[in-house]
């Protein structure tokens, strides 16, 4: 018998571990699915939060986004000013680079006409000097010669004339020569001061220039700095769209999976108000396999072991009474290894507690009495434990229905 009990529990454990493997939705009862519905429930809410808060992470980096465009945008405009500022100092400039090769030439032409006007004056006091000099070195009466042999007086004042004539000519071209002289010297002098002017007119035009590039190249180093964060921000802007994204996926598919518990939990409930209305057998029409008392003390381990001896006899009862309904298998073992039912089962505890034996004194009291008909929940085939709007047969922790 030994022999026999030791290859069920092998078979068992082994059955568990290959179950383990494959994938699977593990519930002890209807009661499960309700737990799965609140821990879906929960999740989706945490989900919801997660979302909103993304969505105000959002709200803040897409106004940050904004007023970073917004300063980028001042920057630009700034830039194209002083853009424009440039292009009229270069503008200015060339104007007066312009102006002073004009008033450059005009100066030496001024020079030039300068240098004619001195040598113009002083040909005429050349030629004056000549003429004053032919006059003295003549012979001392060759004058008087000319006066004395006027024929008449008319003679006389012509000669006269002639002589005054030339010498006032002399010194008025003399004159005139010299004001004009003094006239271009003036005019190069103007020159000069105009030139001066435009000079320094020029060295200011480079100076705007230096500063307006020195601004240009200032702001285009903070256009770019904002470039840069205007990045960063639309890649942390997608980040934070692609988690909203994730979040609404995550919140669709947690609704979609609480529907269908929900769906779940109606038709176990469904099965379970059949199963209260479904012929039962009577518990002498049983008979249990030679490892049922084994396994079922196990499970109420698994299920009760740190329940009162009520709670522990009320699980009991409830695999009993499965068994004993023609809805469920009609087996301890089928009835315990039903697929979905009960959770330890499914997850391997049970398997662990059988190679063990973790079952005490008290779980395999609690199996010979529910397997002699004792129940103390009537005919439930669900336990849970409290959740609101459940209502059953309260002992220790679980309600059972």
């Amino acid at each position: 018998m030994k022999k026999t009990y030791l290859k069920v529990v092998s078979f068992i454990a082994a059955f568990s571990l290959f179950f383990n493997m494959v994938p699977m939705t593990v519930l002890a009862s209807p009661s499960s699915i309700l737990n799965k519905i609140n821990e879906a429930e929960k999740q989706k809410q945490q989900a919801e939060q997660q979302k909103q808060q993304a969505e105000g992470q959002k709200n803040n980096k897409q106004n940050e986004l904004n007023q970073l465009q917004f300063q980028q945008g001042t920057l630009k405009a700034q830039l194209d000013s002083f853009s424009e500022q440039l292009e009229e100092e270069n503008a200015k400039y060339n104007e007066i680079c312009n102006s002073i090769s004009d008033k450059k030439e005009e100066i030496e032409i001024k020079k030039r006409e300068l240098q004619d006007a001195k040598d113009t004056e002083e040909e005429q006091y050349e030629s004056m000097k000549k003429r004053l000099q032919q006059i003295y070195e003549q012979p001392e009466n060759a004058y008087l010669d000319m006066i004395l042999s006027s024929k008449d007086f008319s003679t006389f004042l012509n000669i006269t004339d002639y002589i005054y004539m030339i010498s006032e000519y002399d010194n008025g071209m003399l004159e005139d020569y010299k004001q004009i002289t003094i006239e271009v010297a003036e005019k190069e002098t103007e020159l000069e001061s105009e030139l001066t002017e435009l000079e320094a007119l020029e060295e200011l035009s480079i100076q705007e220039q230096a500063r307006i590039t020195d601004l240009i190249t200032t702001t285009n180093q903070f256009v770019e700095q904002y470039s840069a964060q205007i990045s960063d921000t639309n890649r942390e802007l997608a980040e934070i769209e692609k988690e909203i994204a994730e979040k609404e996926a995550q919140i669709a598919a947690q609704e979609a999976d609480i529907e269908a518990l929900k769906k779940q939990y109606e038709e176990e409930l469904r099965l379970s108000q059949i199963a209260s209305q479904a012929a039962r057998r009577d518990i002498s029409e049983i008979s249990f396999a030679e490892n049922d008392r084994y396994l079922l003390a196990n499970l109420i381990y698994c299920e009760a072991g740190g329940e009162p001896y009520e709670g522990q006899l009320a699980v009991g009862a409830v695999v009993i009474n499965r068994v004993l309904s023609s809805c469920y298998p009609d087996t301890v073992y089928d009835v315990i290894y039903q697929r979905s039912q009960f959770s330890p089962a499914g997850s391997g505890r049970l398997s662990y507690a059988l190679a063990q034996n973790k079952a005490t004194a008290s779980c395999y009291q609690a199996a010979d009495e529910a397997m002699a008909g004792a129940t103390n929940v009537g005919n439930c085939v669900y336990f849970r434990t409290p959740i609101p709007g459940l209502t059953g047969i309260q002992i220790g922790n679980h309600i059972f229905y």
